[in-house]
């Protein structure tokens, strides 16, 4: 399908991920599908800092005075946790078409005076979570209706990565909890780590606010910081599923992420930033897939300009969410006891020795930390259910 008008586009916070939004809409403008029309940063980027063949966008800290002045169609937005719902809301309130870094909100009412004033004012929105993009998750969805691994018995997930003690210091709001009294919540689950509890929660079929009745939570450090690193949550769906998700940013051996679904007669395993599938079944030998993916952006121009269906409208965050919502009111991450993790020197990251395995044992079984036995992890009475 070829779109046949080139839509504007401004990007709000073009630094740090922003970036990747950068080289995307160019991408994308090489391609004849937008046109980035304005740059909204504190401080302008230099010409070094934009991608060549961008132009000169109009630059400026006024994010409603640019939407005027560029005639902007579309806003990115992808600027720090706590300012997602007003930046929503400026460009809804212009009539201006929004993709919304995730998470969308630092919590489930942020959340929803963003997606009601979104709604109210006709305007198309659509979150984030590249991974939701995947044609794979469609596919595994179908699998599992067929009956391909049997009965679903529930949905693990893992993500072992690393970060540099410096990664807590890129921004004001980096591992807080809150800031200057304003809820941040940039946790492993909530942040780095949030497309494997999102796309846990769409391959159980639960992506909505009212799809979950429960949530536990541990969550844990071992950075000097406000918000968890190492953590896990499981999450109880309405069709009595469990949905657990295990993440660190103190691997051993940092690897893919994924996400797995379990069934009576086997398991389909989901690298999704590789868009890799493994299915594994009674009866069957190991069958592996690699499927393609739809931009985000590229699915909100189609939305506009052809009637394409959004793939993540605000709706389908909701379960996601009410785990971050839970994540906000569980007591504050504990710090592991001392002996628990050390410091690589020459890569100046925490490491907290047997979590990797930890991690993937969760996805595998189901279970929290605590339940595994992890010896940090049962002292800090941290496992708490938080109505929904």
């Amino acid at each position: 399908m070829t779109v046949q008008m080139t839509v504007p586009i401004v990007l709000a916070g073009a630094r740090g991920h922003g970036r990747w939004h950068l080289d995307n809409i160019r991408r994308l403008q090489d391609k004849g599908i937008v046109r980035l029309a304005g740059i909204c940063e504190l401080t302008p980027l230099t010409g070094d800092e934009i991608p060549e063949g961008l132009g000169t966008p109009e630059q400026s800290a006024d994010f409603g005075a640019l939407l005027d002045s560029t005639g902007a169609r579309i806003a990115v937005i992808c600027t720090p946790i706590p300012t997602h719902t007003d930046l929503a809301l400026t460009a809804a309130g212009k009539g201006v078409h929004l993709l919304l870094e995730k998470p969308p909100a630092p919590s489930y009412a942020e959340y929803r005076r963003m997606a009601d004033g979104v709604a109210e004012a006709g305007v198309a929105c659509q979150i984030g979570f590249q991974s939701l993009g995947s044609h794979a998750v469609p596919a595994i969805r179908e699998l599992i209706a067929e009956g391909a691994i049997g009965e679903l018995e529930g949905v693990g997930g893992a993500g072992a990565w690393a970060r540099p003690e410096a990664y807590y210091r890129r921004a004001p709001w980096a591992g807080k909890r809150r800031l200057h009294g304003v809820d941040v919540i940039d946790g492993a689950l909530t942040n780095p780590l949030a497309h494997a509890v999102a796309t846990a929660l769409a391959l159980a079929g639960a992506p909505y606010a009212e799809d979950v009745t429960g949530i536990e939570t541990e969550l844990l450090r071992a950075n000097d910081i406000e918000s968890d690193d190492t953590s896990c949550v499981r999450v109880t769906t309405t069709r009595d599923l469990p949905v657990t998700v295990a993440a660190t940013l103190c691997a051993e051996d940092p690897d893919e992420p994924y996400v797995v679904a379990h069934g009576s007669r086997g398991r389909i395993t989901f690298w999704y930033k590789q868009d890799r599938v493994l299915l594994q079944r009674a009866d069957h030998g190991p069958e592996e897939y690699e499927y393609g993916r739809t931009d985000l952006l590229e699915n909100l121009v189609e939305h506009l300009t052809d009637g394409a269906d959004l793939l993540v409208p605000p709706d389908a965050t909701g379960s996601f969410m009410k785990v971050v919502e839970a994540i906000r009111q569980a007591p504050d991450p504990a710090p592991l006891p001392e002996g628990t993790w050390h410091l690589l020197a020459d890569e100046r990251r925490r490491v907290v020795p047997g979590v990797d395995g930890l991690v993937a044992a969760a996805a595998d079984t189901l279970s929290l930390f605590s339940e595994l036995g992890a010896p940090w992890a049962v002292p800090n009475g941290l496992r708490k259910e938080v109505s929904t």
